[in-house]
């Protein structure tokens, strides 16, 4: 089969490999699209968070098939894995839980001490391959019928965005900021929304995210670039700043902007994942403003939960997917993602 394999920081490449061999507890999946997930183009060029700063800090075990936002078509099934059909449309969560660590046993698997996201670790290949294995511990969903490719791609980043709305435990008096409006945070917008809090602020530097904003539920929308966002959102509360502060952008600039416009008691949800260790006055937190911190780290229960709300209309998906390559455009794929004005998200297509 063909796949797109990364060796090293800018060395990816599309190559014919073995088709994965499953064991008795495992399915065989033929990829039909695969989302490429910001955190795909920061390993591609190198994030720390990745690759670490030595072999012994290094999250990804490469050579190794990327890709975490698929679904596809059951085409093999394992003699003990039961409760599945040929031909079944399925996606399954980004994690491979151990199923025997603390957190696996409280029932905590996307906190899994052993981390296996798929398309980063050698036993869990990705996406962006014809093929691919789902390990006999992976968690896996039917789609329903009468779900487009595209909103089936969507269904894990959804659910990673969903997690971060339930962190931040919204009020309907709070105010809401959200910043960064790609897929994901667009589709945070959407679900802040649907809690029908006070006010819903989306922040972004491009002008088509920030219309997009507007049209999946946010009340208000800055450029931080055009105009001091911290100054924007005390105009529009008054003074007092906002109870909530999502970040879904990864960006420094951002845990900044944050934390200054964040009342006293303020929520800050970290989603958004960095390429570079990044730094803030802590004085912020603490001493001044008494801020709850939260990180919001997968999706946490809550595919189930997505695939309803898409089915029943209220998650918006449409237009979310930007643009469609086959996987070997996988070059231009990437490009696309993070150069392009009018990029949300990009998917790939075997």
């Amino acid at each position: 089969m063909k796949a797109l394999v990364q060796y090293a920081p800018y060395d990816n490449r599309y190559e014919t490999v073995d088709i994965p061999e499953i064991g008795d507890e495992e399915l065989l999946l033929k990829v039909k699209g695969c989302g490429i997930c910001a955190g795909d183009i920061k390993a591609y060029h190198g994030g720390i968070r990745i690759w670490g700063t030595t072999e012994k800090d290094r999250y990804i075990e490469a050579p190794v098939i990327g890709g975490h936002e698929f679904y596809g078509e059951i085409v093999r099934i394992g003699k003990a894995a039961a409760g599945w059909n040929i031909g079944d449309i399925v996606c399954a969560e980004q994690i491979v839980p151990c199923g025997s660590c603390s957190f696996c046993r409280e029932g905590k698997y996307w906190m899994c001490e052993e981390s296996a996201v798929y398309g980063f670790k050698q036993h869990a290949s990705g996406g962006f391959a014809e093929y691919m294995k789902l390990h006999k511990n992976s968690i896996i969903h039917k789609i329903p019928e009468g779900f487009s490719g595209e909103q089936s791609v969507l269904i894990e980043p959804i659910a990673c965005g969903m997690h971060a709305v339930d962190i931040a435990e919204i009020r309907h008096e709070d105010v809401v900021v959200v910043a960064g409006l790609g897929a994901i945070g667009l589709a945070i917008v959407n679900m802040v929304k649907l809690r029908l809090p006070k006010l819903v602020i989306g922040l972004d530097v491009k002008s088509f995210r920030l219309e997009k904003g507007r049209e999946f539920g946010a009340d208000a929308v800055l450029n931080p670039v055009k105009e001091d966002a911290i100054e924007g959102i005390l105009r529009l509360t008054g003074g007092k700043g906002c109870d909530v502060y999502i970040e879904a952008s990864g960006s420094e600039a951002s845990v900044k902007q944050g934390l200054g416009v964040l009342k006293n008691h303020g929520r800050y949800v970290q989603m958004g994942v960095f390429a570079q260790q990044v730094g803030a006055d802590w004085n912020i937190i603490g001493d001044g403003k008494e801020l709850s911190i939260r990180g919001s780290h997968l999706s946490a229960k809550t595919f189930q939960a997505v695939i309803g709300g898409i089915k029943a209309g209220l998650i918006k998906t449409e237009g979310l997917v930007s643009h469609q390559f086959a996987l070997k455009d996988w070059r231009q794929a990437f490009e696309a993602a993070e150069m392009d004005e009018k990029a949300l998200k990009v998917m790939l297509v075997p």
